[in-house]
């Protein structure tokens, strides 16, 4: 309601620790290991370190991961995704049952509540969704398939967490458990996840891999990795120049140099994990005995898929590849904020008329395009210099930059734009600026 209001960037909480010049910045706790995602995070005020592997995840973190979440939800949903919310703390029984209880070993946390029972806290749901659609009685054919999903906290005792939200041990992931009446169905449902987790990277244009990988502790029959290529990356990858084949090599039997397809030397490169796929068939639904009524009317085990995306390692893995060394580049989808306004130094000759006309172009911009006035924030420390102010701009990656310099006293105003992910500067009206802005999207 009313008029709106600038966010100011003086009063944002993201405590800047900006390096000025090439003296270099935060470089973690001692002998903390740091990659170019986690300095540009702590430097940026994007994350603050709570305790080894746990970060506060400050305000532009929240809304860069919100929206994430929300394109998920957009291509989860397409596939009649139904999000749910399943508990953080699981009772120790389920995952005994499954064999994971020992399985798992260390990595787990577990903990004993006051009446001696055991519980952990979840680095994934499989136990519990499938405890969950087992519970249900009465499960016909015609209510399948069900494709259950989550975005929500996990947690994993990280021997060694490093580098930032690339290896934590409090994380976001999106999980979907899927439900079929047949193998074949299971199998459909797979490739059309699959086929959604491509879309999603390529809407973020994030340089992506989809790679054959091992089932690991999760188990199943078939699973893929969604990998992003990058020097510090944990995966080691081959890869198929033409495309025919990617794999994780820790699913190849020795040393494998040339493409099975078409017979060309594979490629060696090294991947973060972004996503993870998994064809369960029935190891999950057997335990728990998750059935569903036939067409016939008999019981007949439900055929699983399970498929994880990571929310938090999405956003640091993407400022990782995307960046330069010094300077945040986001997926231009997830900014946390897409404008940077910029009015003219403090005490200057255009202050008064520049402080105006930027007022003008904000006005009309959320007239005309009133999601991107909540997408905006106006950097008010008028004492630093446009130049200095323009450094950080680019350091914290807004994609687009609007500068009322000594242009915009003209007749008409002409603004400064800088439009950093096509790293160009262009000199608009006021009516220019909200056209080029009416292509940006926000989710």
């Amino acid at each position: 309601p009313g008029k709106p209001r600038w966010l100011l960037l003086s009063q944002l909480f993201q405590p800047l620790s900006l390096p000025v010049g090439s003296e270099g910045g935060w470089e973690g706790r001692p002998g903390e290991p740091t990659c170019r995602s986690q300095r540009l995070m702590l430097q940026g005020g994007l994350i603050h370190p709570a305790s080894p592997g746990c970060f506060c995840y400050l305000p532009p973190t929240v809304r860069a991961m919100e929206k994430l979440i929300r394109v998920m939800d957009e291509e989860m949903q397409a596939l009649g995704g139904q999000k749910l919310n399943l508990p953080s703390l699981s009772s120790a029984e389920p995952w005994r049952a499954s064999g994971r209880w020992d399985q798992m070993g260390p990595e787990l946390f577990r903990l004993v509540d006051r009446h001696n029972h055991s519980y952990c806290l979840g680095p994934t749901h499989e136990e519990v969704v499938t405890e969950l659609v087992a519970s249900q009685s009465n499960l016909s054919y015609k209510q399948l398939p069900l494709r259950l999903y989550q975005v929500t906290r996990k947690f994993r005792d990280e021997p060694k967490p490093r580098f930032g939200l690339l290896r934590s041990r409090e994380f976001y992931m999106k999980d979907m458990y899927t439900f079929d009446a047949s193998e074949e169905a299971a199998r459909h449902t797979y490739d059309q996840v699959c086929d959604a987790y491509c879309r999603l990277f390529s809407r973020l244009g994030l340089p992506f891999v989809k790679v054959q990988a091992a089932t690991g502790s999760i188990g199943g029959t078939t699973s893929h990795e969604f990998q992003l290529p990058a020097d510090i990356g944990e995966d080691r990858l081959v890869l198929c120049p033409e495309g025919h084949f990617a794999a994780n090599v820790e699913t190849l039997n020795g040393e494998q140099t040339s493409c099975p397809t078409c017979g060309e030397r594979l490629t060696k490169t090294k991947g973060i994990e972004v996503g993870h796929t998994f064809f369960l068939g029935t190891k999950y639904s057997s335990v728990s005995n998750a059935v569903f009524s036939s067409n016939e009317n008999k019981p007949q085990l439900a055929q699983m898929g399970c498929y994880g995306l990571g929310v938090t390692r999405i956003l640091a893995a993407s400022i990782e590849v995307l960046s330069t060394e010094d300077s945040i580049r986001w997926p231009s989808l997830i900014a946390p904020y897409q404008l940077c306004f910029m009015p003219p130094k403090r005490g200057s000759k255009e202050e008064e008329e520049g402080v105006a006309r930027l007022e003008q172009v904000y006005s009309h911009l959320a007239e005309a395009l009133p999601h991107l006035a909540d997408d905006s924030v106006l950097d008010d420390r008028t004492q630093l210099t446009i130049g200095k102010r323009l450094k950080d701009a680019n350091k914290l990656g807004y994609p687009y930059v609007v500068i009322a310099g000594k242009r915009a006293c003209e007749d008409p105003p002409v603004f400064e734009v800088w439009n950093q992910n096509a790293g160009e500067v262009l000199f608009l009206t006021k009516e220019g600026v909200t056209e080029l802005l009416s292509k940006v999207q926000v989710p």
